[in-house]
């Protein structure tokens, strides 16, 4: 390493074989981190900004979406058509998006143009252009992706589900509200983004075919200009368990649930997932079973586990026709409750390969490897690896699932439907 290499701070070290994650924090709070995958040519490296809807200012929410947007039109001395030349001649695959308490940036390339990439994604978050000129396509733009909702119900009900459910600014969508587009100005977004473009709890995730000595050195060398304490969010506050339905003219009900679960990465959190697993894992759950294949109520039911920082949830989901939304919600409550009486060896065992076989594939991937070790260092503080992750789902037992179901009940839902506005009384109460 460098002379450079001694302001950040390394832990982890370990040979590149055991894809052990590799992590430094730079001298301006910048965490980087690494997995080596180095079987592929390439590298994804995803940039996780401290900033999203919670951190909109009161009055003008969407700015988080708005900004991330400009950033991508134009940095340094390069406008938004350079920066866009610069990227697609080194082959540069773009993503990412604002979140309710992050946003990101996100790049795949090939390993050997480590060294011209990053100093194009640094200067978005460094030195933003930010030109007037660009602002209002990037308002237009979060405007359009906030009217495509009355085209995409279900993401509507997540976004009424989660809104319901929590009180702190957590609850609010990313995309933002037409009042607090229709507010935002260039100058507004401006005087947000000094606030919330910031490295500390910033965190640079990369995977893929480098190496680490290349990697920091690269984020070192991009990231040096970069300084400040960004903007905090308040911890997540619940409101009072309750329904609520929400009119919309579609032929469907959408109906969702919401309700807490063990903080993310905790033994119990494990041990929790491989309950939703019996509960929604795979053609063969409860949910699928009886809700669908045995009364033929909805065209799609699941579970699934969500987290924000610190906080862990469970989100039910079923679609139906208004006239069985009642039936399809008692089902539903029914084997959620259906749970504490326990489960059996085999839809332990169904859900843990489930689990496993998930996480193997995510593993062969360098984006979802990139985003994992990313939301970890975001979320929980520190990289896990693979290997962690599935000794911990191996480990769960039926005694630890049933144990764990009749210690601690599932609590009372937050449910909130979304259709027609003649639905049955038990879901609009």
């Amino acid at each position: 390493m460098t002379s450079d290499d001694k302001a950040a701070s390394l832990e982890g070290a370990s040979p590149v074989g055991e894809r052990r994650p590799l992590t430094a924090t730079l001298d301006n709070g910048l965490v980087v981190v690494y997995e080596a995958m180095p079987w592929l040519p390439s590298v994804t490296a995803n940039l996780v900004l401290p900033f999203g809807s919670a951190s909109d200012p009161q009055g003008l929410e969407g700015t988080a979406t708005v900004l991330h947007e400009w950033l991508q039109r134009g940095a340094g001395d390069m406008d938004s058509r350079a920066l866009s030349d610069a990227l697609e001649d080194l082959g540069v695959r773009r993503g990412g998006g604002a979140s309710r308490e992050s946003s990101n940036l996100s790049m795949s390339f090939l390993a050997s143009e480590l060294e011209a990439v990053m100093p194009l994604l640094a200067a978005m978050v460094v030195s933003p252009r930010l030109d007037e000129g660009e602002f209002e396509p990037s308002r237009e733009l979060a405007v359009q992706e906030l009217e495509s909702l009355d085209d995409s119900p279900t993401q509507r009900l997540f976004d009424e589900l989660l809104a319901a459910f929590v009180t702190s600014p957590q609850g609010r969508s990313p995309l933002g509200t037409a009042e607090g587009l229709a507010a935002l100005t260039a100058e507004s977004v401006r005087t947000a983004a000094k606030s919330v473009l910031r490295p500390a709890g910033a965190v640079l995730a990369v995977a893929g075919g480098a190496d680490w000595e290349r990697v920091l050195a690269a984020a070192q060398g991009a990231f040096s200009g970069w300084t400040g304490e960004g903007v905090r969010v308040p911890p997540v506050a619940l409101a009072t368990p309750g329904r609520r339905h929400v009119e919309a003219e579609t032929s469907q009900v959408q109906i969702g649930l919401a309700f807490p679960a063990p903080p993310p990465g905790t033994p119990e959190a494990y041990v929790h997932n491989v309950v939703l697993n019996v509960l929604s894992g795979l053609s063969g759950s409860r949910l699928f079973t009886e809700v669908r294949e045995k009364r033929g109520l909805v065209y799609s039911v699941s579970a699934f586990y969500r987290s924000l920082r610190g906080f862990g949830y469970t989100v039910g989901y079923a679609g139906t026709t208004p006239e069985r939304a009642d039936e399809t919600l008692e089902v539903f409550l029914a084997e959620l409750a259906r749970l504490a009486e326990g489960v059996t060896a085999e839809e332990v065992e169904r859900a843990k390969v489930s689990m496993l076989s998930s996480l193997v594939m995510q593993g062969e991937s360098s984006g979802a490897t990139a985003s994992r070790l990313a939301a970890d260092v975001f979320n929980l503080g520190r990289a896990r690896t693979l290997q962690e992750m599935t000794s911990r789902v191996q480990a769960v037992t039926v005694q630890d699932v049933n144990e764990y179901l009749a210690r601690d009940r599932l609590p009372e839902p937050t449910i909130v439907t979304l259709g027609p506005a003649r639905v049955p009384v038990a879901v609009s109460a």
